[in-house]
């Protein structure tokens, strides 16, 4: 595998540094709040995955315990 020159190297850093100059406060605001809103739909998505396991292992513990009596 080739290593990238530092010709290629600084062009991309030029490149990065010229999106992120030409970037205003409205759209860094915009860019926070979609990744705020992203983060907080996965993590809402991982709890009520976690929190519908426990319920369906609470829900056959109590059949198990039903079918005994």
């Amino acid at each position: 595998m080739n290593r990238p020159s530092i010709f290629g190297v600084a062009s991309y850093v030029a490149g990065m540094a010229s999106i992120g100059a030409s970037l205003t406060m409205a759209d860094v605001g915009a860019a926070v709040g979609i990744a705020t809103a992203v983060l907080t739909c996965l993590t809402n998505t991982l709890y009520t995955w976690r929190r519908d396991r426990r319920e369906q292992r609470e829900c056959e513990a109590r059949l198990a315990q039903l079918e005994r009596h």
